[in-house]
């Protein structure tokens, strides 16, 4: 039953998101009081996604460190200027948003970037590669490339924000590995595919509390608001785009540019909202909010583009 079901999921994973985005604003008072569940959520997706690698894996891919070097560069260099050009083109005299576009796309790779790779048959070692990394370079680089870009400093507890990271990634991706490496495969493969149908739940459960914490954002919807969304929906199809061209055009092969992709186009969203509400105006907070509720969405349907466009189809995607 639950292979039958993990396939029928993953064939609606482009209408949960959506659906989960409209649930979570509509039922917000309801819905908010689960927040405290989404880190526990996420180190379970995780763990369900670390499944299928292990140590030696990453030793290899540690050894080739050109596709997470490249990848770094598109989350903190090339898109962070790409939104701060297209902030002063679009907001000359709104420095709050502009500082807000760039804080969208500059915050660390998505957690569940690791899921979506995953499914869409990504390189899942890389992609948890490039996660950990990011998340530990992140307390340095966001400051520092902020600074640079708009000559203002953020304060931020580092501690507070490694350690919370470090549960909801590192712990559950090293237990995960863990399982792979020192079980029978047979296990190993047992568990993965039972806890995929939840992983893919998980999504949408994260998505609609997530919804749920932004929805008084959304109440009074004028044009500014209007002009904040398409700017941040057409960034993030740009992310996307980028992690692909660079992946095709560096001729690497199917299983890294899907993560790259993947990679490129998400953020950990949820985190960038807490920096954006904690140490600037709430102006600044709006596009990255804004975002929140764009991500789960275009990876959905980046999927089912690159499972129609690019992907070698398998028994699982038919």
């Amino acid at each position: 039953m639950l292979p039958t079901m993990n396939r029928l999921l993953q064939k609606l994973m482009p209408y949960i998101t959506p659906t989960a985005v409209v649930i979570g604003v509509i039922f917000s008072d309801m819905l908010e009081f689960f927040v405290f569940l989404v880190p526990w959520i996420f180190a379970f997706m995780t763990f369900s996604g670390s499944l299928g690698s292990n140590f030696h894996n990453l030793k290899n891919v540690l050894r080739n460190p050109l596709s997470i070097v490249l990848c770094l560069v598109i989350l903190h260099i090339i898109m962070p200027l790409i939104a701060y050009g297209t902030g002063l083109i679009i907001f000359p005299d709104d420095m709050n948003t502009v500082i807000g576009l760039i804080l969208s796309f500059l915050i660390p790779t998505g957690i569940t970037s690791l899921i979506w790779a995953a499914i869409y048959k990504g390189n899942v070692v890389l992609t948890l590669s490039i996660i950990l990394l990011d998340t530990l370079l992140s307390p340095l680089v966001v400051p520092f490339v902020l600074k640079f870009l708009v000559g203002n400093s953020i304060e931020m507890n580092v501690l507070d924000i490694m350690n919370g990271l470090i549960w909801m990634i590192v712990i559950p991706s090293l237990l995960g590995m863990l399982v792979n490496q020192f079980a029978k495969k047979e296990v190993t493969r047992t568990l993965e595919a039972n806890l995929a149908p939840f992983t893919k739940i998980g999504i949408g459960t994260v998505v609609a509390i997530n919804s749920s914490a932004v929805a008084p954002y959304f109440k009074n919807f004028d044009l500014k608001m209007t002009a904040i969304a398409v700017t941040v929906f057409s960034l993030a199809i740009v992310a996307y785009f980028i992690g692909f061209f660079f992946g095709k055009f560096m001729k690497m092969d199917q299983g890294t540019v899907v993560s790259l992709t993947f990679n490129s186009g998400m953020r950990n969203i949820s985190g960038g909202a807490v920096i954006a509400i904690t140490y600037f105006p709430a102006a600044v907070a709006v596009p990255v909010i804004v975002c929140m509720l764009f991500q789960q969405v275009l990876a959905s349907f980046t999927g089912s583009i690159l499972t129609k466009y690019y992907l070698e189809p398998t028994p699982e995607m038919t």
